[in-house]
């Protein structure tokens, strides 16, 4: 695969990975949105979600505006439904940001490969000379 360049890491880049991850540090969000993922592209009604998680009106609408704030899910509008839709790129984004140092010590020589993003793959295998 074609390595693509990334820019250091901004303070940004920081405070969206951890509210990302703070909104997903809570089991009913989490189940949100793994099952808004389950349903991308599309998404679903707040009435499907509440079917299918069993959740009271309230406590979806609460959920879902962390979601949302964290920018993990969005929203659309066709007539009078809303449809939540998992935010798949901002789940990329966050998967790449908390991989990107992985095994930058050994320069992923030593790294899964379902761990090491594109960026860590050694462009040439580092062997150990024998005596």
């Amino acid at each position: 695969m074609k390595q693509l360049a990334r820019e250091p890491m901004t303070e940004s880049d920081s405070a969206s990975a951890v509210a990302s991850l703070a909104a997903l540090a809570q089991a009913t969000r989490l189940s949100v949105f793994r099952l808004l993922l389950a349903h991308a592209p599309d998404g679903l009604t707040p009435g499907a979600i509440m079917t299918k998680l069993s959740l009271a009106p309230a406590t979806l609408s609460f959920h879902l505006k962390e979601l949302s704030s964290a920018g993990l899910i969005f929203d659309r509008r066709e007539s009078r439904f809303i449809w939540y839709q998992a935010n798949v790129s901002a789940m990329r984004r966050l998967i790449a940001y908390l991989t990107e140092n992985c095994c930058r010590a050994t320069r992923g020589t030593r790294c899964d490969s379902a761990c090491a993003p594109d960026a860590c793959v050694p462009s040439t295998t580092r062997r150990r000379k024998t005596k």
